[in-house]
Order: structure tokens, then sequence, then C-alpha cells
């Protein structure tokens, strides 16, 4: 009997091992990519937009015409980019990249145009490309259409960078609906250089309008020049690098046509102009051509000779509102000035307006900051 059951349960052990179930293979990755291919008339701030299916993305690179890659970056739910917009009128190429969860590596291309503006948004900008500039000079950005929502301008704001040999601290601040200027918190370093790119191409600045082109300059700046004229000695002190290198004797304006008194830049330099006083609306009170101009204000105020008032300069006032000297100290202080040198004029009874002429100086760092439209210093 006992033999029997043990046979029994014998009988009743594991059968043959079981084969393994097949291990899966994945799938190849399948890539969607928007804009599609082909597609036109895109925004220029469109971002780009990658899914995957059954598998990873593994990069996007974007090209533009001419092949050179453009530059952005892809976040985690495959979404591309640019570093700035793209280009209006303008072909672009993507090209993404994704891993299957089969292993393999799979490619996805498309082309695209973007649309051609209706209204564009031109620029220019001062100083000029390789200039040598006083320690006073603004960065001007002027534009060709008024820009006058907030959102709008602090748009522009973000898509300029300056770039600083010695960075120092500076703003940019709307002057008017069509210019913005950079200045640093105190006067540049001399040696400094600086280059300035303006982003502007693509940029969206109001309904249908949209930027042109990108735009930059690269400058540096020259020795320290500060001339002070205080209307109580009829003197010109000018100074280089803090030197004393010149001492000027001067007539500035008489009453009833005071200079103005405050912090100024050389704005321009003209060895020859013709001063019209049917300009400022009194016709018929001078009209004559002046040697060694450099000019203060947009009003019309210039450090000129004027041989006719030599007998006064360092005594008394008698000009229209300009600084009068002599022929040959004019011709020395023509030579020496840099565009953006710093002219003060102290102890007249007129106050610098601001916004006569590039005139950053005529504000205080607080009133500089309050005409940002981000409200903050710039990064460098």
């Amino acid at each position: 009997m006992l033999l029997l059951l043990l046979a029994g349960c014998a009988q009743d052990g594991p059968g043959p091992p079981r084969p393994a179930a097949p291990q899966d293979p994945g799938r190849a990755a399948k890539l969607s990519i928007t804009p599609a291919d082909g597609t036109r008339k895109v925004p220029p701030d469109t971002a780009i937009s990658v899914k995957v299916t059954d598998g990873t993305l593994t990069g996007v690179i974007v090209a533009d015409e001419q092949g050179r890659e453009v530059p952005g970056r892809t976040d985690a739910t495959g979404t591309w980019r640019p570093a700035w917009p793209l280009r209006p009128s303008a072909a672009y190429t993507v090209r993404a990249r994704a891993t299957g969860t089969d292993g393999a590596q799979v490619t996805g291309r498309t082309a695209f145009t973007t649309l051609k503006p209706k209204r564009v948004l031109e620029s220019g900008m001062s100083p000029l490309d390789g200039e040598r500039v006083g320690v006073g000079m603004p960065i001007q950005l002027l534009l060709s259409r008024p820009v006058t929502a907030r959102e709008d301008r602090a748009a522009v704001e973000r898509s300029l960078t300056v770039r600083m040999s010695k960075p120092v601290e500076g703003a940019w601040s709307w002057v008017s609906d069509r210019e913005v200027q950079f200045r640093p918190r105190a006067y540049w370093p001399s040696g400094e250089r600086v280059t300035v790119v303006a982003h502007l191409a693509g940029l969206s600045v109001g309904r249908d309008v949209w930027g042109a082109r990108d735009r930059s300059v690269t400058f540096t700046v020259g020795p320290q020049h500060i001339t002070e004229i205080r209307d109580r000695t009829h003197r010109a002190v000018v100074r280089e690098n803090g030197r004393i290198v010149k001492t000027i004797p001067v007539s500035l304006g008489k009453r009833g046509d005071e200079s103005y008194s405050g912090t100024m830049i050389a704005q321009e330099k003209a060895p020859d102009f013709l001063m019209d006083s049917a300009t400022v609306g009194r016709p018929g009170e001078y009209f004559a051509h002046t040697k060694w101009n450099v000019r203060l204000t947009y009003s019309g105020m210039f450090f000129h000779a004027a041989p006719w008032s030599v007998s006064d300069q360092g005594s008394r006032n008698v000009s229209h509102g300009c600084v009068n000297v002599s022929l040959a100290d004019a011709h020395w202080f023509y030579r020496f000035t840099q565009r953006g040198d710093i002219i003060q004029v102290k102890g007249t009874s007129r106050r610098l307006r601001f916004g006569n002429g590039p005139t950053p100086w005529a504000k205080t760092w607080e009133e500089w900051l309050a005409g940002s439209a981000l409200g903050r210093s710039a990064d460098a």
C-alpha cells in the first residue's frame, strides 16, 4: 500500500519546463514637427513644437537659408524657442532627432518660411561703428515708428545687449516714442570697448509691425575730457583725465539770451556753420557763418569762434546763448574735443531741459531708471 501511494505522488510532480515569454523588441520613434513642412507666412516669434511617439527627443537644430544654425533651446515639452526672433521673409529648416523604444535613432525634417511684414520697424544707432567717443556719450537707438505700449517697449529693451570690456552698471531709458538711450550710471571708463547689438529682426512691436533687421556697433571710449564753464568767472577750464590742460576766456549769453546751465555733451562738430536767427523764430537778428563749432544742444547752443567779441571774452556776456571764444581757442577746442565729451555750464539763470539733444546727464540715476519699461539696470 505504501509503495503504491508513493508511486501515485511521483506521477503528480512538475512537468517539462515552459518556454520563456518573447521579449518586446520596442517600436520605432515617430516625429511630428510644427510648423509642418512647406508652411508659409509663419510669424517670426513662433515657437517650434516637436512631438515624439514611442521614443525620446534627443535634439532639435534650426538652420537659416545659408545653413547657419540658429541659437535656441528646447524645453522638456519638446518646444524649441530661438534666442532671438526669427527674421521675417526668410526660409528655415528644422531637423529633429529621436531615439525609439527599439533603440534606433530616427530623424525628421521640415522647412518653412516666415511672413513678409505689412509694416516694418527700421532703426539707426549712435555712436557710429568704430567711433571713439567721450566718457559722457550715450548709446542711442532711433526707431522709424513710435513704440508706445509698455509691453512693446519692454520687448525692445530685452532685444538689446551691451557688452563692455570693463563692465559697469547702466540702463536703457526712453527719451521719446521713437528713441531709447543707454547710459552708464557714472561716466564711461576711459579705454572702455563697447559692443551693442539690437536684435530687432522679427521683433513684434505692435499690430502687424515687425522689426526688419538687426543692428550692431562697436565703439571705444577715449580720454576723459571734462570742460567746466563758470558764468561768474567767464572762463572755461578744460581737463583731460583730471588734469587742467587749458583755460579759455569765454562770453556767454547776454540777459534775455542766457546760456543753458547743466551737464551737456559735445553732440556734433562742424568746421563751418551758418548761424541764422530765423531758425529760432527771430529773423534778422543774426545771419553769419561761424568757425570751429561744437554743438551742445539741439536748440542751437554751440561752443564756437566769435572774433567779433574777443574784447568781451573773459569779462562779460554778449552772445545770443552760445559760448563765444577766440578763433585760436575755438580751433584748439574743436581739435581736442571728442563727440560725447562732457561740458558743464554753471551759474546762469536758464536750466538745461532734458531732451534738448542727447542729454542723459540732465537726469539723476533714479530719474533715468524711471524711463525704462523694465525699471531696472540692464545686463551687461
